[in-house]
């Protein structure tokens, strides 16, 4: 790693001067001995005989002078070499104390100190040789579950490994800089002879999404990355917005890859602050709602149950969807929170269905990162007098992935209880077929994406006719998402489709429309 000098100020200099104000004293009375000792070398051979005699008799001039410059000279060069050696520890000290303010311990990085004030001459040096100035922010996904399952020390670990990774992908003229927990900064020049931040950036994300071995542990990791190249006016902060800006985007948008600033973040960043903003008022008030979408039975056409959907109406910005608070809450740790206070009101207000109508909640694949889902969830239930057995819990394949082995346990819990567990989106994307095999699901969602342009899309009508048939085989129903129009209703009946839901069956119902539906003698489909 190339560590640039630093002038950093400490308090040790004050030793320092100390001991070599003492050296040079004890010098100076070490050289005057030295010459005194010469000045009455000539009666050395003729004042031999009288050091005997003083010794004997204490008497002779020329051996008392002779005694007391050896013994100046004995006492300089001896006081003279520990304070030699006490400034070489000093000095060595002193330069560790630096290293130590420079960096981060764990790493070798730059801190955030440093980083600060190397960066700011970096930018006035590249530029004036001619180079842009670029930054990379890396922030690894999901890392508080790391240390949750795997524990700090392990956390630690991949903190090391990810470091060392980085280091391998980047060129000796960069300033790397751990400053945070999980987020490390890049500063780099980029000119004529050197690759462009994106594929710096690229690199980088593909690098640090392979696994990680660790005592016989493999950990799945990735990266987000965002980058930035300095304007001609940008200072450090700047450029170091806008690369944080562009890592944000990278996270909302799947993780695990690059995306390099452009200014139009600018303006979708300031409307994701406002709704973190509002959500957290409106998770404060409880205006967060659920509605119900019901699922049907494609033969009899019985409604069979619902899934519930959230739903948020702010008085500032208006109808809010789902595809743009659900993420924010996600990445702001408050999806917990939000799908607590979703699930129980859906569970209170389900508990007064008729026995036979059950009710499906999606998870987040970050609530089911917690090793304690399965009894929150079960905590939750027994509070609200809900029945387990009429509960469907659906998971989208992406948040499986990251530990199947922890999925696995907290599924074979919740259906100990007797709830059911439905893969949902199934065929977009991830080693499907191989979770289906390990994992012990109820139930296929086929993602709506296929279902709804069936009716004009034979390739489409291909992957979801597939799908159909690979649940058949596997004895798990199938059911289909987004159904618009009778003639993909009878499409997919016709292929053996178990269940369907969308808004040619129903709209998006309030509890009271499901109570209302539900009366007796009320207009409706058949209950099953």
């Amino acid at each position: 790693m190339p560590m640039q000098n630093m002038q950093i100020s400490a308090n040790s200099g004050g030793t320092q001067r100390g001991i070599g104000g003492e050296a040079f004293l004890i010098g100076g009375i070490t050289m005057a001995a030295i010459l005194l000792l010469v000045g009455t070398g000539a009666n050395w051979l003729s004042g031999f005989w009288g050091i005997v005699d003083y010794v004997g008799q204490s008497r002779g001039a020329t051996a008392s002078t002779l005694i007391l410059n050896i013994a100046l000279i004995l006492f300089g060069w001896r006081r003279f070499s520990e304070l030699s050696h006490r400034a070489e520890i000093s000095s060595k000290g002193e330069a560790e104390a630096r290293q130590m303010a420079m960096t981060d311990p764990l790493t070798g990085f730059y801190n955030r100190a440093a980083f600060q004030t190397l960066g700011k001459q970096a930018l006035v040096d590249w530029r004036a040789a001619g180079l842009t100035p670029a930054a990379l922010m890396v922030d690894i996904d999901a890392f508080k579950s790391v240390n949750d399952l795997f524990g700090h020390d392990q956390g630690d670990k991949v903190i090391r490994i990810t470091a060392e990774r980085i280091l391998s992908c980047i060129p000796a003229s960069a300033i790397p800089a751990r400053v945070g927990g999980d987020e490390f900064i890049i500063l780099l020049p980029i000119g004529a002879e050197t690759h462009p931040i994106d594929d710096y950036g690229q690199i980088l994300a593909s690098v640090l999404s392979y696994a990680i071995d660790i005592d016989q542990s493999s950990i799945s990791t990735s990266s987000s990355v965002g980058g930035a190249l300095a304007a001609s006016d940008d200072d450090l902060a700047t450029l170091l917005r806008h690369a944080d800006n562009a890592m944000y985007q990278a996270k909302r948008t799947g993780r695990c890859r690059f995306v390099r600033f452009c200014s139009n973040m600018n303006a979708a960043l300031q409307q994701r602050d406002v709704i973190e903003r509002e959500l957290r008022i409106a998770l404060e008030r409880g205006d967060i709602y659920p509605v119900y979408e019901a699922m049907i039975d494609l033969t009899t056409e019985a409604t069979l149950g619902y899934e519930m959907l959230a739903r948020w109406n702010n008085d500032a910005l208006g109808q809010i969807a789902p595809a743009d608070f659900i993420p924010v809450a996600e990445e702001t740790g408050l999806i917990a929170r939000l799908s607590e206070q979703l699930m129980r009101r859906s569970f209170a207000e389900a508990r007064d269905w008729p026995e036979g109508l059950s009710l499906a909640v999606n998870i987040s694949p970050l609530q089911l990162r917690d090793p304690w889902f399965a009894q929150k969830l079960l905590k939750l239930l027994a509070e609200t007098g809900f029945p387990a057995q009429r509960l469907i819990v659906e998971i989208t394949e992406s948040a499986i992935v990251d530990n199947i082995a922890l999925a696995k346990a907290i599924f074979e819990s919740l259906r100990n209880q007797g709830i059911r567990i439905a893969l949902d989106d199934f065929g977009t994307g991830y080693n499907s077929v191989a979770n289906l095999r390990s994992l012990p699901f109820d139930t296929i969602k086929l993602d709506r994406e296929f279902v709804t342009s069936m009716d004009n899309d034979a390739d489409r009508t291909a992957i979801a006719q597939a799908v159909l048939k690979l649940g058949q085989a596997m004895g798990l129903p199938v059911v289909a998402e987004g159904i618009e129009s009778n003639l993909t209703a009878t499409m997919l009946a016709n292929f053996d489709c178990a269940v369907g839901q969308g808004h040619y069956y129903s709209k998006e119902l309030r509890n009271e429309d499901v109570l209302a539906a539900h009366r007796p003698g009320a207009t409706q489909r058949r209950s099953a």
